[in-house]
């Protein structure tokens, strides 16, 4: 239990915090005003750290893929089966949401006259251009061109594995870049308590205690729909890579990565145990050290389920209309750079609560409320997020047509 306690203690000091900053928002609403530059401080450091972040994580984890004969084959299958499989977990949660609405605000009219809207009309010639590209280098540093940065990021990691031996230097910088920024966000997420309490409080100050119940209703529907996902879908997966003999196999062998996965409430944490699982599942190595780390950063079906949601809350914060063909497009595009994105960083949710902002143009005071979504269900995203790559593992190596080696056909059958 106190080991629990311990790995929870983040998320449970950063309730505290909201907790409090609610309670000073309701009953001292005339000291919010003390409070609030608190936040805009906290929500800046993370705006700061977000450019530096995204380079040396995705950077160095294309960068240093390991060669091997099917690598070429086993990364296309890799990519198609991530792809597909998040733009399904997209789908489906939009679709649970247009079947069960699950947000409510008492008077939106007043709540978008105080956010402001985005940006004018563009053609979508002209937001591609804007969302994929800049015109100048220092651009890229912006956080509002985000997407473009994350595209120039992963373009360096395949010109890094082109270069060969010569970029063993380069590649040993980006390693440790990595490392030092994963650091830097842990430090600033610290104060993560002091700064979402005191935005919070503001949110209540002028939004009224009615947060409260338009927070309740999109937690239930997560965690329903959160659970119902991970028994069905993952089931189904494992059945077309393996058949009915394959969903036991899945399900035997995923007990230990789920544990570990609620326990630590870490994808990072849980990926040992995942590569021991899938040995025990009969996955390929060429298959499993190739699909379990790079899904580790680049696969998350948590986050792409709790992605949807987020962006849902915020148009329903901004009384925006979700349900039009051209955000929910948008919405599955974000929701594949936040798998993308989210990965084995700590609290990397919160970069794809800034892709969603830089892209839909939404005002930073909105950004609380999808920082708070994302530490609420962080419990059942993670468990989605760390056991999806085993499953996916499993239909990389169906689709790939790879098979064990002989050495590895006995470690199918252990328990």
């Amino acid at each position: 239990m106190r080991h629990i306690l311990k790995n929870y203690q983040s998320i449970i000091l950063l309730l505290l915090g909201i907790l409090v900053g609610s309670l000073v928002g309701m009953f001292a609403p005339d000291f919010v005003v003390y409070l609030k530059p608190i936040g805009d401080i906290f929500l800046n450091l993370l705006f700061v750290a977000v450019i530096p972040l995204l380079f040396f994580a995705i950077t160095a984890s294309i960068g240093t893929i390991q060669d091997g004969g099917h690598l070429v084959k086993i990364v296309v299958v890799m990519a198609a089966v991530f792809v597909v499989t998040i733009c399904i977990a997209s789908v489906a949660t939009i679709t649970g949401l247009w079947l069960v609405p699950v947000t409510a605000v008492a008077d939106a009219g007043a709540t978008q006259s105080l956010l402001s809207a985005g940006a004018a009309g563009e053609s979508w010639g002209d937001r591609i251009v804007r969302f994929l590209s800049v015109s100048e280098f220092q651009e890229l540093l912006s956080r509002q061109n985000i997407l473009a940065f994350v595209l120039f990021s992963v373009l360096l990691g395949i010109a890094v594995r082109k270069t060969g031996k010569t970029a063993d230097a380069f590649i040993a910088f980006l390693s440790s870049g990595n490392e030092v920024m994963q650091q830097l966000l842990a430090l600033i997420m610290k104060a993560g308590p002091i700064g979402l309490g005191a935005y919070f409080a503001y949110q209540v100050k002028t939004f009224g205690p009615e947060l409260f119940g338009f927070y309740a209703k999109p937690m239930g529907f997560y965690y329903l729909f959160g659970m119902l996902y991970f028994i069905l879908f993952f089931s189904l997966y494992a059945y077309v890579a393996r058949g009915l003999p394959g969903i036991g196999t899945y399900w035997r062998h995923n007990i230990t990565p789920s544990l570990t996965a609620i326990s630590t409430c870490s994808s990072l944490a849980t990926m040992p145990s995942n590569i021991i699982a899938a040995k025990r599942m009969g996955i390929p190595d060429a298959v499993a050290n190739v699909v379990i780390p790079l899904g580790n950063t680049l696969y998350k079906n948590g986050s792409a389920i709790s992605s949807i949601l987020k962006i849902y809350v915020a148009f329903a914060i901004l009384g925006w209309n979700f349900f039009e063909l051209e955000t929910l497009l948008l919405a599955v595009g974000i929701t594949l750079l936040v798998s993308l994105v989210a990965g084995g960083i700590p609290n990397g949710g919160f970069i794809g609560e800034l892709l969603m902002i830089s892209i839909y143009n939404i005002p930073n005071e909105a950004v609380p409320a999808v920082l708070i979504i994302g530490a609420l269900v962080d419990p059942l995203a993670t468990i989605l997020n760390a056991t999806g790559d085993t499953v996916a593992a499993m239909l990389v190596a169906r689709f790939a047509k790879v098979e064990p080696t002989l050495t590895e056909i006995p470690t199918r059958y252990d328990t």
